[in-house]
């Protein structure tokens, strides 16, 4: 719901200390009676029950966003005009295409982004000006249609970096450095270097190399909570990681490759006997086991179950350092890749098969769509699988390239593009 002008404009010093307390006690409260509710509501034997939770947990989600962005462009609002930062030829034209696509006036579009009318329609007159864009000239020499497609790569999936877009355009059939994609994007800093410390700084010796797939993987926890987060304003002011506040997802990766191997979602932190199954399933699946698993020291890998379990499978269980940065680096960066491009990206569900499927999809697209850094820009499914991507050869330097960007989504999720270059007819 939309705040009202005047609840905006309340004053606070009408109300005493104790009472602004009290009021975040009953909006953490809802919050946690909400979730109870929604989950019991979400896991109903009746379709409309179901279909009702999920169309009220996106109501609410869309009203926090409107009241996130109320607060922000009020904020915005009380900063004279000629203190705002200006907007950016390329975010003009952006808002030129929202108001052509939502069909908005001149003075609606002013009011949404908070510039005079005279300015909106000042860009209207420029639209074909050179200077409008002030596209600058790359200095590799590089024709503007691959600066256009970084670009609109950036915008379409604002999460890529330089070396991902590079990598993405180079599966299409485009050989293009992550300097030159750094150009064009105009990053005006570049990422520090490393320092002396870890650049000389030694392997200790019992370090395990991967040497083909299925040789070394890495197995962890962790904590997906299904709000925004776990903080209450009430003693022990966290909320349970459990299910209805949480899953817990275990994740298997192969080292070589850095396919995923398994995931397996649970509704409470799981034990040694749930990980053991877990890591049965994923052996089976797979057809062989590994030579190594690599953990952290968790309950779970710790104990004698599971040092017996690796001992009859012939697996030589490895343990990262405690509070040892990067000892089990390559987990560690999946769980953040999964986070900041998956769980954080979707509203999640209340139901664990919803759950299952949503990270199914995400590791799919992981393994076969998304290529990877740490293993020079090939997606993990080709180097498990030996089998190389062989995209169309374009020639970049044709003075009249005749090529299509196509951007797809596996199974319309918006956080999963599938990107190819196509000729044009």
């Amino acid at each position: 719901m939309h705040c009202p002008q005047w609840l905006a404009k309340t004053d606070l010093d009408l109300f005493p200390k104790n009472v602004r307390q009290i009021i975040l006690h009953i909006i953490s409260l809802a919050h946690f009676l909400l979730i109870h509710s929604r989950s019991w509501a979400a896991n109903s034997p009746m379709q409309r029950v179901r279909l009702t939770a999920e169309r009220d947990q996106a109501i609410t989600k869309a009203a926090q966003f409107k009241e996130i962005t109320r607060i922000k462009d009020a904020r915005m609002a009380r900063t004279p005009p000629h203190q705002r930062p200006n907007y950016t030829p390329v975010e003009r034209l952006a808002i030129l295409e929202h108001m052509a696509a939502n069909g908005w006036s001149i003075a609606q579009t002013a009011r949404i982004f908070m510039v005079d009318p005279d300015t909106i329609a000042s860009w209207f007159k420029r639209t074909d000006d050179d200077a409008f864009i002030q596209t600058p000239v790359p200095i590799n020499k590089h024709p503007d249609l691959v600066h256009y497609i970084v670009q609109r790569l950036k915008i379409l999936c604002p999460l890529m970096g330089k070396k991902r877009i590079a990598h993405f355009l180079t599966m299409a059939g485009i050989k293009i450095s992550s300097s030159s994609v750094g150009r064009f994007l105009k990053k005006p800093l570049q990422p520090k270097p490393p320092t002396i410390e870890e650049v000389t700084a030694e392997k200790p010796d019992n370090v395990v190399t991967a040497r083909y797939p299925n040789h070394v993987w890495h197995i962890d926890l962790t904590v997906v909570p299904t709000s925004s987060g776990f903080r209450t304003t009430w003693f022990p002011f966290s909320l349970p990681q459990c299910w209805p506040f949480a899953y817990w997802v275990a994740l298997i990766i192969d080292h070589f490759s850095r396919k995923i191997v398994g995931f397996a979602v649970f509704n409470n932190q799981p034990d040694s006997l749930q990980i053991r199954s877990f890591l049965g399933r994923a052996i089976h699946a797979t057809g062989q086991a590994p030579k190594y698993i690599i953990s952290d020291k968790g309950s779970q890998f710790w104990c004698h179950a599971f040092k017996q379990w690796c001992k009859r499978k012939n697996i030589r269980p490895r343990y990262g350092a405690i509070g040892k940065y990067g000892s089990i680096a390559i987990i560690e960066r999946l769980i953040r890749s999964m986070k900041s491009e998956c769980t954080r990206k979707i509203i999640i569900p209340l139901r664990q098969t919803d759950m299952r499927y949503e990270l199914g999809f995400y590791f799919m697209w992981y393994n076969e769509f998304r290529p990877h850094q740490g293993i020079k820009g090939k997606t993990p499914i080709e180097l498990y699988s030996g089998i190389s991507h062989s995209p169309p050869k374009f020639n970049i330097r044709d003075p009249n390239p005749k090529l299509t960007l196509q951007v797809a989504y596996l199974h319309e999720r918006p956080h999963l593009p599938i990107i190819s270059l196509e000729r044009a007819a």
